[in-house]
């Protein structure tokens, strides 16, 4: 793969400082004139072969970016002009919190794969609020929501509600991050009551409000069958109304020995690319199967290439995300993977074009009706 001088010198150096620097790039070219537009030129693939209508609203392509890139929703517009259908931020906390001490973002290149024990950092709600007060419309933003590191177990609903309630006007959906922690094992609510518990008081606000904003639960990788099948479950008891599948891994498969070990002894965290693709297409495939195929999936986790993405897309889900693809590959995978499809969707047209066409049949007028 050929990197771009600039990715060439971003490889060089810490992925999170790399990857503020990146951001950093994109809001600096959204700010000078036409810049956005300079985006759009460089990145962006439209066709009405890619536009998608899923939970009411129309995306302009399936392809988004997930949750744990902007964290703070400061590159909304920027990452949109660049050819993003939508634009996941967060994950949002009430309160600012650091996350774990530097470095705690590694890339495993031989891998594809990165190991992330951030631990949540976020500037916290009064801050992205401020960012998302007055974004462009015509953009459409989820918000992927979490408890404060601080906050008890127990105590997890207030920190939900109070992201969700003040965010509500600002966003289009809601992603309830209800994963482990990136820098921990615990915390993994999968079972129906504890759900339920959880996403109750969000169902009843939202009861209240004139606009209606769906509410999707993020899941783990690495959650059991019998996890699953709670989480499947809750899915059609509750009134949600997706499933964003999945957060990075805390197991180690997928990888060798010396990468394993690596990865190791920078601590527990989340893998996230590569050893990703197959366990998220499988979950994918297992959630539609299991539900009828009723529930919109967003499909997110080891999203590399435009292969991956129409396969993930293939095994049911409605939209894809990007996070870690974009850090080996760049902006232009979004495009890539824009044009593949379109092309796919193309061919799929011609093909059925072909077979509704009579065959067979002499389509010259006949000599004895010619006058």
């Amino acid at each position: 793969m050929k990197l771009s001088p600039i990715r060439k010198i971003l490889s060089l150096v810490n992925p999170e400082t790399a990857h503020n620097i990146a951001l950093w790039r994109l809001r600096t070219i959204g700010s000078i004139p036409a810049g956005k537009w300079l985006l759009g030129k460089r990145y962006a693939v439209k066709s009405p072969l890619l536009e998608r209508e899923v939970f009411g609203m129309k995306f302009p392509n399936p392809v988004g970016l997930s949750a744990g890139y902007d964290c703070n929703g400061d590159a909304i517009e920027e990452l949109s002009a660049a050819g993003f259908g939508f634009v996941e931020i967060g994950t949002v906390t009430p309160r600012p919190q650091a996350g774990n001490p530097r470095p705690r973002l590694f890339r495993l290149p031989s891998a594809g794969a990165v190991l992330d024990r951030t631990g949540y950092p976020s500037k916290g709600l009064e801050y992205v609020m401020g960012r998302v007060r007055n974004r462009k419309k015509g953009i459409i933003v989820g918000c992927n929501i979490g408890k404060n590191t601080i906050t008890p177990d127990q105590a997890a609903a207030s920190d939900y509600l109070k992201v969700f309630r003040n965010m509500y006007q600002y966003v289009d959906y809601f992603s309830i991050n209800v994963c482990c922690n990136t820098s921990s094992k615990t915390y993994i609510p999968a079972s129906k009551e504890t759900l339920s518990a959880l996403l109750a008081p969000l169902f009843e606000f939202r009861r209240g409000q004139s606009d209606y904003r769906p509410i999707l639960i993020k899941i783990s990788p690495d959650l059991s069958t019998e996890q699953l099948d709670q989480v499947i479950e809750s899915l059609v008891e509750l009134p949600l109304d997706g499933i964003v599948a999945v957060a990075g891994t805390l197991s180690r498969d997928g990888l060798t020995s010396a990468e394993r070990e690596y990865a190791d002894s920078k601590g527990t965290g989340a893998i996230s690319g590569t050893p990703l693709t197959r366990r998220a297409i499988e979950t994918i495939e297992y959630i539609h199967r299991r539900s009828g195929g009723f529930y919109p999936i967003i499909g997110v986790g080891g999203v590399m290439s435009p292969e991956d993405a129409r396969q993930m897309l293939a095994a049911g889900a409605s939209l894809v995300q990007l996070n870690t693809g974009i850090i080996y590959h760049g902006l232009g995978l979004v495009g890539k993977i824009c044009r593949s499809l379109t092309a796919a969707a193309h061919a799929e047209q011609t093909a059925k074009a072909g077979q509704e066409t009579p065959t067979g049949k002499d389509t010259q007028t006949a000599p004895e009706e010619r006058s």
